[in-house]
């Protein structure tokens, strides 16, 4: 049995200011840094082999709070552009509240929420530089529905995590509110639907528990 552990990374400068992120690199606030505290004080009592973290500055500082609150600092921490907060296209950086004015309520949710409708598109690919700098230029999305972020995650779970989990190696995933759901819908089975009234909130663990077939004992 193992146990996999998601921790959305906490309040960042953006989600303070309530404006869309994605792939923009913003750092945490201080109440972002104590909510990855409390974080870690959750799970202190489980085990963990690995971490695996986003190439963004949120999450890895979140994940690095985390391992030093739980003296975890000797575990290998593999950060991958495929764990990704979803590209949010040209509405990056603007404010959640302006975006439903503009282009009505209805419309901004069915961007946040909904399985594939993708945001507006940027009028360019962001530059191959940093941790993009080996990547194929036309993997680099200009905008993502939760449903093309699925497909960027997916084969980093099944690859790297997944064995792991099988091996018996509590793994922890500390990552992004769009990533999360993805991994939660495939590790749950939600219907596309069913997606949609699914929240992960800043620095609150999602705890499963799995038998060596990975099927579910427990969640929480």
């Amino acid at each position: 049995m193992a146990k996999l552990i998601l921790i959305r990374h906490g309040e960042s400068t953006a989600n303070a200011k309530n404006e869309y992120t994605g792939w923009n690199d913003v750092d945490l606030t201080p109440k972002g840094e104590q909510q990855a505290r409390d974080a870690a004080k959750i799970i202190s009592n489980i085990p963990i082999s690995e971490i695996h973290t986003s190439v963004l500055k949120r999450a890895i500082k979140t994940a690095y709070i985390i391992a030093d609150y739980n003296d975890l600092n000797s575990l290998p921490i593999t950060k991958t552009w495929r764990l990704n907060e979803r590209h949010y296209g040209a509405l990056r950086g603007k404010n959640k509240d302006a975006t439903r004015i503009e282009y009505g309520k209805e419309q901004v949710q069915l961007w946040r929420r909904s399985f594939y409708s993708r945001p507006p598109l940027l009028d360019r690919r962001d530059e191959l530089v940093g941790p993009y700098r080996n990547l194929d230029p036309e993997i680099m999305p200009k905008s993502e529905s939760l449903y093309d972020s699925y497909l960027r995650i997916m084969p980093y779970f099944q690859d790297v995590i997944a064995p792991k989990l099988k091996d018996g190696k509590n793994q922890l995933v500390v990552a992004h509110g769009s990533t999360i759901r993805a991994l939660m819908k495939y590790i749950e089975q939600i219907s596309d639907e069913g997606i949609d009234g699914i929240e992960v909130e800043n620095g609150d663990p999602v705890i499963y528990e799995f038998d060596n077939e990975l099927d579910i004992i427990s969640s929480k």
